[in-house]
């Protein structure tokens, strides 16, 4: 039986307490998850906006989600009203239908702009250069009902560590820019997300404010 309780202990004790940690708990039940809130963890990152419909109204109402898997624009109206943070914003279409939905929810979501930094096609993201254009463009401009706190991503599956770290220190490069050049005078955007239960060291040391860590505390993922 995995010690969820002991796992998250160790964790905390092991990463800063300037970074944030979000427990992710993708394909786990309700009763793994309040383990671990009852340590006191309260945020934690689902892949699937079903998987968090379906757990929040049977756990309590102060955890604090956050959607870190791919967004379909037509699951934006039902993750709005409920969500804290949407990391995984990989485009200026999903990103307006957030704002469209909040609006209407009368609030203000929280996103992450979703960079690629990793070597495989298949994991999404903008390149600087198209993130650039999106916050030049006059229309991102008028997204008042977003608030844009920093950027996420996620590094190349391998054993490579070197690949890893320069991966990341690649991200920790692209927030910079992006703050030097179009947010120095946002207080909201400070965040960088990125590091796993595999490589989350090698983050922070990189510059990560924000790590998603799932099979470390949880045991392994079941499968779906």
């Amino acid at each position: 039986m995995t010690d969820i309780a002991g796992n998250l202990r160790y964790l905390k004790s092991r990463i800063p307490t300037s970074v944030k940690l979000v427990a992710v708990s993708k394909t786990k039940p309700v009763m793994d998850i309040l383990a671990a809130y009852n340590t006191g963890q309260r945020c934690f990152g689902e892949n699937r906006v079903q998987e968090i419909l379906n757990k929040k109204d049977l756990l309590p109402n102060d955890i604090e989600w956050h959607l870190i898997g791919h967004l379909q624009g037509n699951k934006v109206k039902e993750i709005v009203p409920v969500i804290s943070m949407i990391q995984s914003v990989d485009s200026f279409k999903v990103l307006s239908t957030i704002n469209s939905e909040a609006l209407k929810s009368k609030r203000v979501t929280d996103c992450l702009l979703q960079i690629h930094i990793a070597n495989e096609e298949t994991k999404s993201g903008f390149n600087l250069k198209e993130l650039s254009e999106v916050v030049e463009s006059p229309g991102f401009n008028s997204l008042k009902n977003v608030r844009v706190c920093g950027v996420m991503g996620m590094a190349t599956y391998t054993s490579d560590l070197e690949q890893i770290r320069k991966e990341f220190a690649y991200l920790s490069e692209c927030y910079k820019v992006l703050k030097n050049n179009y947010f120095t005078g946002s207080h909201h955007f400070k965040e960088i997300s990125m590091g796993m239960s595999g490589d989350y060291e090698i983050a922070i040391k990189e510059g990560s404010t924000m790590i998603r860590v799932g099979s470390l505390i949880f045991g392994e993922r079941n499968k779906t």
